[in-house]
């Protein structure tokens, strides 16, 4: 074994879900306790972790019902991405001071089996890029668009959420892969101006200003042939009405109904006869295959300074369910991530 247990923490912190919520979460829901740090048994490692990732799926795995991935047990430590440190392993090929990405945050140490570990190189991009643009969120973004979509160049995309994690990397591929127009939807006019300045989107609007149907329309003369939905109800709903004939649309996330029933929208399904539309949920496990040329891809996107990303960083694992909340609430740029620091 590399590293010695004599040395290491007996115990750490970790949230809990204390209750299920109803209706959209609240700090109540979640708890911060003390657990037992577990030392690596025969080919696991032990990490502290130094970054952990909230995504808008967590939601749903807060409620009691069968779905893609198990729910949240209450009373019990919650788990995502997270990147760390190994601190001790009993797997071959780790030894303490690797750099890794795994599936055990909400928590400051967390004991993995090595072979759900994926490594990281700092020489590519700092660490915290592996929960995000080189992350789950990259490839879901790369593979959403390229591979689920069937993009092709010269066409044109519309992106909703597109100040998130996600969006903001779907609009900037597509630009990079040579669509004609990329359009975004966001929660404000700083976001709208950063997907426009910086992201390098064609056109955006705010969609708490009107009607987004109506914001749309004039932003898209020629129709559009991928959307890339991270919201549903009216966006899906305005976007079927602006999409071309054999338009591709990625249904990633709908978070405008994660946190309460689902709205009226949309109403205008049957747009999908005559257009003859092909609308396909996504889950970025299905599309591990890509993950290397993705890798090699976006590092080398970043490294000519071609793509950019954000994130939005709070300090301290006493923060995990502020930083939770806060992306429910549209309040990140980017990634949004908690850093354990110390």
């Amino acid at each position: 074994m590399s590293g010695t247990t004599e040395h290491l923490p007996a115990t750490g912190l970790a949230w809990h879900l204390a209750r299920r919520p109803e209706g959209p979460a609240t700090a109540e829901d979640f708890a911060l306790r003390e657990i037992p740090v577990v030392p690596p048994e025969e080919g696991s490692v032990l990490v502290r972790n130094r970054y952990f990732s909230v995504d808008p799926y967590m939601r749903g795995r807060m409620n009691d019902v069968k779905s893609y991935t198990p729910p949240y047990r209450l009373d019990h430590p919650m788990d995502g991405g997270a990147a760390g440190e190994v601190i001790a392993s009993r797997a071959a090929g780790f030894e303490p001071g690797d750099l890794v990405v795994h599936g055990r945050g909400w928590r400051e140490y967390a004991t993995v089996p090595a072979d759900t570990c994926v490594r990281a190189d700092t020489a590519l991009a700092p660490l915290s890029a592996y929960l995000g643009v080189l992350g789950m969120t990259g490839l879901t973004a790369y593979a959403g668009l390229l591979d689920v979509a069937s993009f092709r160049p010269g066409e044109t995309v519309f992106v909703s959420g597109a100040a998130g994690a996600v969006g903001s990397q779907v609009g900037q591929i597509a630009r990079l892969k040579g669509a004609a127009r990329v359009v975004g939807s966001a929660g404000s006019a700083q976001k709208v101006r950063l997907l426009v300045d910086e992201f390098g989107f064609d056109a955006a609007f705010n969609y708490k200003d009107g009607p987004v149907v109506g914001q749309l329309r004039p932003l898209v003369p020629d129709g559009v042939d991928v959307y890339f939905d991270n919201v549903g109800g009216e966006h899906l709903e305005a976007a079927l009405s602006r999409m071309n004939v054999h338009g591709r649309i990625t249904v990633c996330g709908m978070i405008a109904q994660y946190d309460g029933a689902p709205g009226p929208a949309p109403r205008n399904l049957a747009l999908l006869i005559g257009k003859r539309l092909r609308m396909q949920g996504m889950l970025v496990g299905d599309h591990e295959r890509l993950r290397p040329r993705f890798v090699e891809e976006v590092s080398g996107w970043l490294r000519e300074g071609r793509l950019t990303y954000r994130e939005t960083v709070l300090h301290g694992i006493e923060r995990g369910a502020e930083a939770f909340l806060g992306l429910m609430r549209g309040e990140n740029t980017g990634k949004m991530l908690v850093a354990l620091d110390g």
